[in-house]
Parts: C-alpha cells; structure tokens; sequence
C-alpha cells in the first residue's frame, strides 16, 4: 500500500494542524539549497515566484519563449473560492462538497478540503497584484455560476480569467528574476529526471534554439507541466502541450495515477474537417446565460432561429431540471452525444448541438431599460441593450467564435460539441505533493490529486494557483529541512552523464530513421485510435483492440518515422517526435487503466456499466482506489492502489436533477 501521508485529526484541522507542525528550512539555509521548477504556467509561476520570495534558488524552464505563452491562459471562464460574496449559501464545506461530488467520488478528501479551505487566499493574493477582476456596480467582487453548483463563487475577468491570472503570476516571477533569486531557462524542454540514491537531484534539458544537451542539478525539482490532452491529437490544449516531462518522471520511479481520467468539455467549436490540428474551447460560463437545445425533430434542416420555440428540446433542462444547463462537464457532454447519437445533431455534420443567448438578451435588455427608466420600450430597443450587457460579459468569446465559425453569434445560437479538454489523471502524489520519487514534486494539471474523475469548472486555475502559492511553499521545507547538509548538486556524478547520454541517443535515432511518415501522420493515427475507443464511451471490446493498435502503432513509428533538419538546430519536427513518442506509451496505459475499471465514473464512461437512463455506474465495492501504475519498463505496468476512505462524505449516486 502506498503512503499518501494524509495528517491524522479532524477533516477540517488537517491542514492547519500540518502547518503548525511540519519542518521548517531557515533562512540563511534556503540561500544554499536550489529547486528546479519545469513548466511556468499558473502553477509554476506561482510557485517559483513563492518559494524565491522565500530565500530559495530557483531555476525555471519553459518551452515557450516567454512564460506568458502558458496554456493556462486559455482557461477563460473563472476561478472558484469560497467567499460567499452573493450570500446564496456558499461556504468552504460547499465547495469541498461539491469538488468531490463533482469528481465522481474519486478523489482524494484531505487534498479537496484543503484546497477549499485556501482558495480564497488565492482571490486576495490576485486582487493585491492587481488582477482585474470584474466588479459590481458598487465595487465588490463580481460572482457567476459554473457546472455542477447551486452557488455563484466563480471570480472572473471578461472571458480571459487565466490570462490575467497568468499575468499576476508572471509579475511575480519576473520581480524575482529581477533580484536574481530564479535563473530563466526558456526555450527549453525537459527530457529526462537525474535520480541519485532513490532522490530527483535534477533534469536533463535541450535548448530548443541551438539543440545543445544540458545538466542541471538541484535538491528538488516541481513538475509543472499541465496535463496530456494532446494523446487525443485533438483537444483544446495548445498544440505544444505534452506529457514528456510527467512521463520521463514516470519512467524513472513516479506512480502515474488514473490516467484513463480525461475530460471531455461540452462547450467546443464543433470540428470542422480533416485539416485541423487542434480545437477552440468556448468557456463553460456560457452556460451561466446560455440555454443548450437541439431540434424536437431528427435530421431538422432549418436555421435555428426558424425553428419555433415549441419545437425545441432544451434537453439538459428537461432531464436535470435542478441543475439546467449547468450540470458538470461530464454530464452535459454525454447528453449532447447521446441526442447527436439520436440524430438530432444540427450542422453539416449532424455532430453539433446549439448553445443560445437569445433568451439572455432579452432578459438583460428589459433589466436595462428598466435600470435606464425607459418605459414601454420596443423590441429593438430590448435586444440592443441586451446584447451591449451580454458583450460587456462574454464579448471576447463571442468575437472568437465569429472569427473562427464566420457566423455571428449575437444573431445566430452557437454551434458546441464535446472535445477533450482536461486530464484528471497525472502523476500520483502524496498530501505534500510529492511523487514516490522523493524531491520530486508535481503540481497543478500534471498530478492526479483534486478532482477525481471529473473536474468541475473553474477548479483548474483554483487548483493551480492552491498548490503554488499556498501548498508547495509548506510542504518542500518539510522535505529540505532534511537536505541543508546536501552540497550543490555535481552534474558531472554518473547518472548526470548516463541520462545525458540515453538522451542524445533517443535523439540521434530520430533524426537517423529516415521513414516515410511524418510525425503528425502517426500523432493523428493515435489520436483517431484513442477518441475512437477511449473517448468519451468506452467498452472492453474496443480497449483491446485499441491496445493492439497502439502498440502496432508505436512499432511502426519508431522504425518509420521522418524527421527532417538536424539536432543541434531549431528543430520542430525533432520535438514533436519526442513528445508523441511519449504519448504512443500513454495512450496504451490509459486504455489499459480504462479497461481495469469496470464501472463508469466521471470522465470514464464504460458502455457496460450504465443506469436505465443512461448515467454513469459506479462500483464502489470494487473501484473506490487512486489506480497508481508503476512502471515496470518494456511497456509494462504494475497497479498500485491507493484506497479512497470518506470520512466526512457519504458516497452516494450522483444526483443533477
């Protein structure tokens, strides 16, 4: 049985009983210890930016040129914390509640409520480094809803919430770089983790611009590196998000839990045809305004808004009326498969629901004439005040769609589909956030920790922001107060030059190949494998075979692959081979942990394990674990199972209507 190190007592002390009593580094000692965080996106950022205001060395690698190219500025909707600013009931038990709930009761209780209890820190924190958050008309914090909650605690900016927030984060960062406490490494990718007698003492790197291999050592290294989305090829991940650093991890001694853990966001551009290389999310506050309907009729061929209102289904209200339309992520995305299934999709490609603010405009259109004293006013007048409300709220998101769809979704309801977003699977951790490889630590997107089998909306930044600003900072000097007599790590010792050198030869035999095939050309085959077989429904009959295919798959790529240009260069393609190589590993162990759970729960919805009504089924008897699989090598895994034991909540079906 593997150690979560979760602190004994009451549910609601643990956290602040460890703070009390967990060791602690002096200051003159942080001076001499160095820790590498690889990944500076929310939860790196933060982090680096906290532990070098703390007297730590730091040193950051990114792969982007700038820190502000992190995807999480693509997480547009809002950030959760429990400030009960609309007085409607919220509390931090609320959001413990419904985090767990949300995630299917696969998740972890002393990690859920401590990030409830610090997440309204993490507004503070922001609001002070001046994170412009939308505000009332009288000053105070503005709230809406998202998925899976009765409450309004979603803080936010316009639609580009992980931008600023991401901003916030870099300022903070960039002040410490200033005073020469974090050393930049951008550019750079992370190839390979150093362990030395069982401890991470450093990582293996390439400069992405002049190809050149680098050693660099430190006592602790944090893995903020997101999630791995992009096993699907499509997803609403940028196009360089990758699990390489999260799978070398694994590869040298860290536990990989739940990984078959994907989510699926309702709320996307539909995919338009073969040629894209990725797709574009539409943030889930839309469906705080936003009503979610297909035709009553199959293969209805009108223009949405020539179809009369008696002649819609608003589905989601209709089979979850307590919840409407802002049922979790996993819940809407079934449903809209399952009426697109029907053959009540709308589009071209019948694989397309409709996402509509025409009701939302008019209702802000009335408040405001009656806010602005215009009486008996006219429909015009009501829609155009409407639509002025509805643009301040959600205009960059409209402006997105029109420019990516060529229609204008003031006039014309959305066109959403479910695409793969999210990855509630990571790198297991312990309460400390700390791997099994001791001194390597994973944070944000890249664990498993906090949102079981589904996440709920808004939570990503939340999580993100929890562990580097709040949780890291304690736990790490638990770790290093043992490591004060360790000397600067030597990256001339053995395993330097040992991982160095499996490095470089991974390298030479992609640029050596010489294939037939391009790299995207096997990415999209794997991609098209796993959407397929371990999507959104998944059975045992299509994960054998997607096993199958998979490796045969990862045969043929590693003898016929094609990597044009050299290595000591600018190389692109040289990157890409490396992450999907990677992801040609992952993608066999998601089908086999999808294949190892024989229930539904959240995000993993297995065909034979269904309610009468379609819902998800739980086995609690026999699956209420954290499925950590260790890596045995040669594409074989050993399951380790960390038991889930609800001392505070009481597992139940979950219930949305």
């Amino acid at each position: 049985m593997i150690n979560n190190r979760v602190p004994s007592g009451e549910l609601a002390q643990k956290w602040s009983t460890y703070k009390s009593t967990c060791k602690l580094v002096n200051p003159a000692n942080k001076r001499s210890i160095d820790i590498i965080v690889v990944g500076t996106g929310l939860a790196g950022a933060s982090a680096a930016a906290t532990l070098a205001e703390l007297g730590y060395s730091v040193k950051t690698f990114c792969f982007q040129d700038s820190g502000r190219r992190a995807h999480s500025i693509a997480a547009q909707g809002g950030i959760n914390a429990a400030k009960n600013y609309q007085n409607d009931g919220d509390s931090v038990y609320r959001l413990f509640y419904d985090t767990i709930k949300g995630g299917d009761y696969r998740a972890r209780e002393a990690n859920v409520h401590r990030l409830a209890e610090v997440s309204g820190n993490i507004i503070d924190q922001c609001v002070a480094q001046g994170v412009p958050f939308a505000r009332e008309y009288g000053g105070l914090l503005s709230n809406r809803s998202f998925g899976g909650t009765q409450v309004q605690r979603t803080f936010y900016a316009a639609g580009q919430t992980g931008q600023q927030l991401l901003l916030g984060a870099y300022s903070a960062q960039m002040r410490q770089v200033a005073l020469g406490k974090i050393i930049e490494h951008n550019r750079h990718e992370m190839l390979d983790v150093v362990v030395i007698d069982g401890k991470a003492r450093g990582i293996i790197a390439r400069n992405l611009v002049t190809g050149q291999i680098e050693r660099h050592g430190a006592h602790a290294v944090l893995l903020c590196t997101g999630g791995y989305g992009n096993v699907f090829f499509l997803s609403t991940n940028a196009m360089g998000s990758n699990v390489t650093a999260a799978w070398k991890a694994h590869k040298k001694g860290a536990f990989f839990g739940n990984p078959c853990f994907t989510q699926i966001h309702p709320t996307c551009i539909p995919v338009s045809g073969d040629h894209q290389s990725k797709l574009t999310l539409m943030s889930e506050s839309l469906r705080n305004d936003g009503r979610i309907w297909v035709p009553k009729k199959q293969g209805d061929n009108r223009k949405a808004v020539d179809i009369p209102e008696e002649e819609r289904d608003y589905y989601l209200e209709r089979r979850y009326p307590a919840f409407g339309n802002l049922v979790p992520r996993d819940v809407a995305s079934r449903a809209a498969k399952e009426r697109c299934d029907a053959g009540y999709g709308v589009g071209n490609s019948k694989m397309a629901v409709y996402l509509d603010f025409a009701a939302a405009i008019i209702r802000y259109g009335k408040t405001e004439c009656t806010k602005t004293g215009i009486a008996n006013a006219d429909q015009a007048t009501i829609i155009k005040l409407g639509k002025e409300v509805v643009k301040e709220k959600y205009g960059n998101l409209f402006d997105m769609y029109e420019k990516i769809t060529g229609e204008n979704p003031y006039e014309m309801p959305m066109r959403i589909y479910p695409a793969v977003h999210y990855t509630m699977g990571g790198l297991w951790v312990d309460y400390e956030l700390m791997t099994t490889v001791p001194g390597l630590y994973a944070l944000g997107e890249a664990n498993f920790s906090d949102h079981g089998a589904n996440r709920l909306g808004a939570s990503a930044l939340m999580q993100g922001l929890a562990d580097g600003y709040f949780v890291i900072p304690y736990t790490i000097g638990n770790y290093l107060a043992d490591e004060i007599r360790t000397p600067k790590i030597d990256t001339n010792q053995r395993e330097f030059v040992e991982a160095e050198k499996a490095v470089t030869d991974r390298i030479n035999h992609f640029i050596n190949v010489k294939g037939k095939h391009s790299v995207d050309y096997f990415h999209k085959q794997l991609g098209k494998i796993m959407w397929d077989k371990c999507g959104m429904a998944r059975n045992e009959k299509g994960l054998k075979e997607a096993i199958q295919e998979i490796r045969a798959l990862r045969d043929e790529f590693w003898r016929d692959v094609k990597v044009p240009g050299g290595a000591n260069e600018l190389n692109p393609e040289l990157d890409k081979a490396g992450r999907v190589a990677d992801f040609l590993e992952l993608g066999e162990l998601m089908c086999i942990d999808a294949l190892n759970r024989n229930e539904s729960c959240g995000g993993h919805f297995r065909e034979e394990f269904q309610t009468e009504d379609g819902e998800a089924m739980r086995m609690d008897e026999n699956y209420m674990y954290v499925a950590a699989w260790e890596n045995k090598g040669n594409n074989e895994w050993n399951l380790n199972k960390e038991d889930l034991i609800y001392d505070v909540i009481h597992p139940s079906q979950r219930n949305y209507k």
